[in-house]
């Protein structure tokens, strides 16, 4: 082994290789940051955590149209971030649950510090 790869605390180092997470959740976190990791949905979540509402009124309040917004909500709908429910001939979308919320507003909360 070459001197700069030198185990100096192996047993610190065992301890915490012992506690990283399975690849398949490693895999989930990173897929699941990514879905976050979109301006638009961003935008998406930030009105949702204030409301619930339809694709058309959030296609007026982003100014896209209604066939962008509802590709968002798709990837935020499959990622489990948001969920919809059917009232008469439209859907309304809210945060799935409040991990959605925490997660959003610590993370906000560390990027203003």
């Amino acid at each position: 082994m070459e001197e700069s790869n030198k185990i100096v605390k192996p047993e610190i180092v065992q301890r915490v290789m012992n506690k990283l997470p399975e690849a398949d959740i490693v895999a989930k976190l990173s897929d699941f940051i990514k879905v976050l990791g979109d301006g638009t949905r961003i935008k998406i979540i930030w009105i949702l955590e204030e409301n619930e509402m339809c694709v058309n009124d959030l296609a007026v309040a982003l100014n896209m149209s209604q066939s962008a917004v509802s590709h968002q909500l798709k990837t935020l709908k499959t990622a489990n971030v948001v969920k919809s429910k059917r009232e008469g001939k439209n859907i309304f979308y809210s945060l799935s649950d409040d991990h959605v919320k925490d997660i959003f507003l610590k993370t906000l909360e560390h990027i203003q510090e």
